[in-house]
């Protein structure tokens, strides 16, 4: 095994490990799209990925530098307006996974993209939300990578863009949100699950110990009393992600 690993090619791996043959995926740019990627190229060769710019089934020849790259539309089986995207298939409830990412996320899975401190006056104001609010409401479930920090990792989001599975003392099904919510959370240390609607670490990457996970988080995070130790990439599958899906390194860097 590779003893240089990174931090993205352990996040990209342990994702790809989440999606199924039959799953319909909405998916960005980035890592997530390395992990549909990968996860076509080993055990979902039938995996079908659509992206909010309108390419529905795509399968694009190389990697995507922004959601409008025209290489989404390569061998796409048609490519339609984002109001047929959202309508069609993400509010039909059409769409099993959903990935996101941002700049904050709490212990209930809110996630922050909107702004940094107060909203009137923020430290940094972020992209918003794009999709990601309507797609954390309506996909099946939601997968969600993010690199911990305490900065990212934090007791209570600045700004809610996107729903996790308790808002002001709610849930989901009080709040009347359809679909199932955060999933996992994939990051850098370990992966977590929700737990009656809360944050679970329940795997870890090997040579990381929980101190480590608690100190790049901004609460006390729940550990499962199951925590198991999270299996690396072969590497034939760490040759596949290096030197075929992103031999560049746009996004394993």
């Amino acid at each position: 095994m590779d003893s240089k690993l990174s931090a993205s090619e352990k996040m990209v791996f342990r994702a790809s490990l989440e999606l199924t043959n039959e799953d319909v995926v909405f998916v960005g740019i980035g890592l997530p799209n390395l992990a549909c990627n990968l996860a076509r190229q080993t055990h979902a060769p039938d995996l079908f990925m659509i992206y909010e710019s309108g390419a529905v089934g795509a399968v694009p020849d190389r990697l995507p530098v922004s959601i409008g790259d025209p290489c989404l539309v390569t061998g796409a089986i048609s490519v339609v307006s984002q109001s047929d995207i959202f309508h069609g298939f993400l509010q039909r409830g059409n769409i099993q996974v959903g990935f996101l990412g941002g700049a904050q996320i709490d212990r209930y899975g809110n996630i922050n993209t909107t702004v940094v401190g107060d909203y009137d006056q923020p430290q940094v104001r972020l992209p918003g939300s794009g999709g990601a609010c309507e797609i954390a409401t309506h996909s099946e479930k939601i997968l969600i990578v993010m690199k911990m920090s305490p900065r990212s990792f934090v007791k209570e989001c600045d700004f809610v863009t996107s729903p996790g599975h308790r808002y002001q003392g709610k849930t989901r099904k009080e709040l009347g949100l359809p679909g199932g919510g955060p999933s996992k959370v994939i990051t850098d240390l370990g992966v977590c699950d929700f737990i009656e609607g809360e944050m679970t670490l329940t795997e870890i990457y090997p040579g990381v110990k929980e101190e480590d996970v608690q100190k790049a988080c901004g609460w006390d995070l729940k550990i499962s009393d199951s925590l198991k130790e999270i299996e690396l990439p072969s590497s034939q599958i760490l040759t596949l992600l290096r030197d075929e899906l992103d031999p560049q390194r746009l996004y394993l860097k």
